[in-house]
């Protein structure tokens, strides 16, 4: 509680202001809080970062290092991080202008307008996946976050289900534990295309650019492609079809499925004991088992 209290948009106004006096007069709008930051936007056009706890702020300093090398390597616009020392430490960025692409705009979109964004997503994850290893991991970037072990997974979501996506989860669960490793090995990745992370212009139906790389790091090269699911698997079946044209390596559409069930059953057995979250996470496997 104490920490909440501390991130109110007084007290985040007053670190903001102390070391950027010429935004006194600023309108400052306190954006939709974050796991690990609260988020501050200034006169609609830079966002500060103030993270939450120590492992945060490490986190907050990594990115910024890892969009240094990764800014110059992209087509994509994508947040210039300066990190202010404090205290507190916070960061500071001119804001991509966009909003969030869910699947009721997507489906909306014209043709054309679809198309050219899968070729916009295609693009910028051949480019991340071209960056140098070692570069990478020098910059920080380490392996990306373990999904839950598959027999915790099935403890904790199991008896959340209904009967049908019981068997749904189960079956999930055993093609995933038949995979073989990606045959693509592992890559540096975003492993968070998802539409919250993106901002997109409605208005003209072109992405502006893509934010949030704190979850950016080396995982199978395949489990890139899941994250768009969330907004529509059409979308992602487009953005495999480019990427194979840019980068001539084949991806298994049957494995990218498999993840992104597994996923959705994960974050369910992580949230198993929490009322306010569960329910949207047993929606969230309900809709995709019936896709």
């Amino acid at each position: 509680m104490g920490e909440e209290r501390r991130m109110n948009l007084d007290s985040l106004r007053a670190a903001i202001t102390a070391e950027f006096p010429e935004l006194a007069a600023a309108r400052l709008e306190m954006l939709q809080a974050g796991w690990d930051s609260a988020a501050v936007e200034a006169d609609g056009r830079l966002i500060f970062k103030f993270p939450r706890d120590g492992n945060a702020q490490e986190n907050l300093i990594r990115e910024a290092r890892l969009l240094k090398v990764v800014r110059p390597a992209v087509s994509l616009p994508v947040p210039d991080l300066e990190i202010i020392s404090g205290p507190p430490l916070f960061s500071r960025h001119e804001k991509i202008k966009g909003e969030h692409l869910v699947t009721d705009q997507y489906e909306a979109m014209p043709e054309e307008a679809k198309q050219r964004l899968a070729v916009d997503v295609a693009r910028f994850y051949a480019e991340l996946h071209g960056l140098d290893r070692r570069v990478m991991e020098a910059a920080g970037a380490g392996p990306i976050g373990a999904w839950l072990p598959p027999e915790e997974i099935l403890r904790c979501a199991l008896p959340l289900l209904p009967e049908e996506l019981t068997r749904y989860a189960e079956k999930t669960i055993a093609a995933w534990q038949a995979l073989p490793p990606d045959p693509h090995g592992t890559t540096y990745g975003f492993f968070d295309g998802h539409g919250w992370n993106m901002a997109f212009d409605h208005e003209r139906q072109v992405l502006n650019g893509i934010y949030d790389f704190a979850d950016s790091g080396f995982g199978p090269l395949q489990q890139e492609f899941i994250y768009t699911d969330w907004i529509s698997p059409d979308l992602t079946a487009r953005i495999i079809g480019e990427y194979e044209r840019l980068t001539g390596r084949l991806i298994d559409r049957a494995r990218v499925r498999v993840l992104s069930g597994v996923i959705r059953l994960s974050e369910l057995a992580e949230y198993a004991d929490d009322p306010r979250h569960a329910p949207a996470m047993i929606e969230n496997v309900a809709r995709w088992a019936a896709l």
